[in-house]
């Protein structure tokens, strides 16, 4: 169990914009949404805070190949799409597979698995219309 950590009028701004979105948005798309209403606030802060809340199981960051982490307000079990295209991350809303991987994947393990983590990639709905649209021309 984490330490109680004092409450904070900038930590709870950020939780309440996170919950207003769906596209799992970046440090830096945070920074420039929470600084409208905390014009003092550093991207520092914002950092410091998204690691705070991440650690405490408050909010998921999502890290995956070479791009910047993102951050969902989700954090019941849940499955994330990332276009190789744009590299929008969607959720993806199906029932949950992992109890059935980590019981696979037991069989192959010694150790004890207590969780595993699945992205889906490829390309998106809006970059598969671009695409088309572009072989169309």
């Amino acid at each position: 169990m984490q330490p109680a950590t004092k409450r904070s009028k900038q930590r709870d701004a950020i939780i309440a914009f996170l919950m207003t979105r769906k596209d799992h948005p970046t440090a830096d798309t945070i920074y420039m949404n929470i600084k409208k209403e905390f014009p003092n606030i550093s991207l520092g802060t914002v950092y410091r805070n998204l690691a705070l809340l991440s650690e405490r199981g408050d909010i998921l960051k999502l890290s995956y190949d070479n791009g910047a982490d993102r951050y969902d307000a989700s954090v019941e079990p849940h499955y994330h799409f990332i276009c190789q295209e744009c590299g929008e991350v969607e959720d993806i809303e199906m029932e949950s597979f992992d109890q059935e991987i980590i019981e696979k994947a037991s069989q192959h393990f010694p150790g004890k698995i207590t969780e595993s983590v699945t992205y889906f990639r490829g390309t998106c709905e809006k970059c598969l219309r671009k695409i088309l649209d572009k072989d169309i021309d």
